[in-house]
């Protein structure tokens, strides 16, 4: 395309998403084109699926009457052929067409030349992009090239409608009642049955005019007083989440305060107020300030501010409007529905009422779906095309494990799920008697199994249910609930927390590891491919002082206790274990020096996830202590495969037999050393593999409180000579499928169904 043509191409999108409708996203869309190509007629034709027609949205250049009421069947004419055949079509005569269709009410008889563009997304048909001229000529391969660009940003913007139900010439009575199934991400597991609660923001600031103040002196009283109760309102969320968050967890609540400080927010606000500005509108138009200004930054921490000025500015308005904020009563089994849930508006409902979450926006390590794992809702994020406006009060079912949504479910499926659920709440009535029981197989052999944590909640349950100790703390998560690098003494006492509730037992702290899906909201990182870039060891080793800091505060919490290792995120090559070991003797010697005290060196390990790892355990079981595999990662790298990929999601599988023989001689190559080994990835956690782990020998096994007891369970009733006869079968084995169907048959003959019954049922 010319310069002038990306030009046209850049200001055509930057007005699309700024326009407030999808109406107007077309209407600009149809005008710009027809002015920039210098066409007779520029159309849009979306699909409307329900009744399988092409419907005329908008058009320049067709008589304007024939908008929203002309629409063809599916098939039907050349726009029923472009979205056919999913490609361009492009004529010089296209009244001479087999497949033209007259349609007199539209006027388009008068025109030759036809240029249509399927609209797609995801793979989808979404409608048809129609150009046309009087004059006989085909379209030139740079129009072509124009209009094919401009669908695929116009595709995201229907698709958008479509998700929050704005697209009302397709809806028709009733329609809220058709069965459909929506596909998101999953954020935290489990599963739920029951009616949507939609939740909206408590105030539109968008709704709120300008108007004059009758008595500055009166709205500057209404302010004060409403500051003060969203101050103390956030204050009561604080407190209300201390037993459950750690104050790090909570720091949103703090940037809030921050927000409320006389000299912030109120201070501006109190300005429009004295020039003459009702309270309301003066909030308005504060908040409309920042979150323009830092809406046009590229910086990714001051893109979330936005989300919490825009959050902090309804609150302040609900106040002033005297709403109340928990104005939805939610019944037992609500299913929080909302493109965007905060932190905030989470924490404020009754927790115990809350079935599932489930919003069109967020990704899997958000704030708030940490909170929401944390305390063990059920969360479906990115479900882009769920239709939340048309939800409100519709049943429901929430499959969190594999990030699906039924909305409408029919009779059969709901009571296929109401089945697995009572199958679950009865295996976890039967685990209990677990949590005293030590991991021990019928012949003798003790597997300890550890906790992975990150929040309190994680240590908490995995003292409850007996955890031998913490395989894997995820030192990131501190990290990700800030909006800044806490600094070392902040740290130190994080990681005080996590050694002494597990005083005399060993305590894995991984050193920080963001990148790929783990962003920091206040040092973005963005690369073409984040999981082959910079993250994990690639990245502290680059930024010695963040990762000295974190070093020395791990050194001080141990203080004491005596329980430290430290574990290595995505090392690739033996240079970086030895440049962390120089930094880590430095700051060893420093820490000493500094507190007067004698601190023992912490045990040192690195993760096994790169492949280039498992080629040379020599040389690095020389320089550590013990080895750690990060199933995930490293089953994503030996397959090629990005398991967050729905396209390829079916070739991510623990039970590929290269992964399988991979783990297996990696063990025997760490035996050989006499370094321990454990795995610390979901293979850990799943009762199937987590046989063969043992029979292969890892020492240790460490995975979500969640799994302790089904994985002790199996063990306890697996003999390590069962285990090491399935190993051997299973590593003959060349299929996945094969594999997991076979130890599948041995749970389920050895009195170990209920392991397996679940995750047959839902994958059905």
């Amino acid at each position: 395309m010319s310069n002038m043509q990306l030009d046209t191409l850049r200001r055509i999108v930057q007005e699309i998403n700024a326009s407030v409708s999808l109406h107007d996203s077309l209407d600009i869309m149809v005008n710009h084109v027809a002015e920039a190509m210098h066409v007779d007629v520029c159309s849009i034709y979306l699909l409307d699926e329900r009744n399988k027609r092409y419907v005329l949205m908008a058009s320049k250049g067709l008589k304007p009457e024939a908008v929203g009421h002309v629409s063809l069947s599916v098939g039907e004419g050349l726009v029923g052929l472009v979205g056919k055949r999913e490609e361009i079509v492009n004529l010089d005569n296209a009244p001479k067409h087999e497949r033209f269709a007259y349609l007199p009410e539209t006027g388009e008889e008068l025109f030759n030349s036809f240029l249509g563009v399927p609209v797609m997304y995801r793979r989808k048909v979404m409608g048809v992009l129609v150009v046309q001229n009087k004059e006989s000529q085909d379209f030139s391969e740079a129009a072509e090239s124009f209009l094919v660009t401009l669908c695929a940003q116009l595709s995201g913007v229907i698709a958008h409608a479509h998700a929050v139900g704005n697209i009302d010439v397709f809806r028709k009575p009733n329609s809220g009642s058709t069965y459909k199934t929506f596909q998101g991400v999953s954020g935290a597991g489990g599963i739920a049955l029951g009616r949507a609660i939609v939740l909206y923001p408590p105030a539109d600031l968008t709704a709120i005019p300008d108007r004059e103040a009758e008595d500055i002196s009166d709205e500057l009283a209404l302010l004060d007083q409403a500051i003060a109760s969203v101050r103390k309102e956030i204050q009561s969320l604080d407190e209300k989440m201390q037993d459950s968050l750690m104050s790090e967890e909570r720091a949103l609540f703090s940037v809030f305060l921050r927000m409320l400080d006389e000299n912030a927010l109120p201070s501006e606000i109190k300005d429009h107020i004295r020039t003459g500005s009702w309270a309301q509108g003066a909030v308005r138009k504060v908040i409309d300030k920042h979150v323009a200004l830092f809406a046009q930054m590229e910086d990714d921490y001051l893109r979330e501010r936005v989300s919490d000025l825009k959050d902090l500015g309804r609150r302040i308005l609900a106040c002033l409007q005297e709403a109340d904020s928990s104005h939805r009563e939610l019944s037992p089994d609500s299913i929080l529905i909302g493109e965007e849930i905060s932190t905030a508006a989470l924490v404020e409902l009754p927790v115990d009422n809350i079935a599932a979450i489930v919003t069109s926006e967020g990704a899997a390590n958000s704030h708030m779906v940490i909170v929401a794992r944390a305390l063990g809702i059920p969360t479906v994020v990115g479900v882009t095309e769920l239709p939340i406006n048309t939800l409100d009060d519709i049943e429901m079912i929430v499959d969190a494990y594999q990030g699906r949504v039924f909305v409408n479910p029919p009779r059969r499926l709901r009571q296929r799920y109401k089945e697995v659920q009572k199958e679950e709440e009865q295996i976890a009535k039967d685990l209990k008697q677990y949590e005293t029981r030590d991991a021990i197989t019928p012949d003798g052999v003790e597997i300890p199994l550890f906790v992975n944590t990150g929040l309190m909640i994680d240590v908490v349950r995995g003292v409850q249910r007996g955890a031998k100790g913490v395989g894997l703390y995820r030192s990131e998560i501190p990290f990700m609930l800030r909006d800044r690098f806490p600094g070392e003494e902040e740290q130190r006492a994080i990681y005080r927390q996590q050694l002494s509730h597990f005083a005399n037992k060993p305590v894995i702290m991984r050193t920080l590891d963001i990148g790929a899906d783990k962003d920091l909201p206040y040092f973005s990182i963005e690369e073409e491919n984040s999981a082959l870039g910079w993250r994990g060891l690639r990245f502290t080793l680059d930024h010695p002082e963040i990762f000295s800091a974190q070093i020395r505060a791990m050194l001080k919490a141990s203080i004491g206790l005596n329980n430290l290792h430290i574990l290595l995120p995505m090392v690739t090559s033996v240079s970086e274990v030895e440049e962390v070991l120089y930094l880590l003797e430095r700051d060893w010697i420093a820490v000493q020096e500094e507190e007067q005290v004698k601190i023992t060196k912490p045990k040192i390990g690195i993760m096994v996830e790169v492949p280039s790892v498992l080629f040379q355990i020599d040389e690095f079981a020389e320089l550590v202590d013990f080895f750690s595999v990060g199933s995930n990662d490293l089953t994503q790298y030996l397959l090629a495969v990005d398991r967050n990929n729905p396209h390829v999601a079916n070739v991510y599988s623990h039970f590929h037999p290269s992964v399988l023989r991979a783990l297996q001689n990696l063990v025997q190559a760490c035996h050989q050393h006499q370094k321990p080994i454990s795995v610390c990835g979901e293979m850990a956690g799943d009762p199937l593999t987590a046989i063969l782990l043992m029979a292969m020998g890892f020492n240790t096994l460490s995975m979500s409180s969640s799994n302790i007891l089904r994985v002790r369970k199996a063990i306890c009733h697996v003999p390590m000579s069962d285990a090491k006869k399935l190993l051997d079968d299973v590593l003959k084995m060349n299929n996945p499928l094969l594999i997991k169907s076979w130890l599948e048959h041995y749970f389920r003959t050895h009195g170990l169904a209920d392991m397996v019954k679940s995750n047959r049922l839902l994958s059905a």
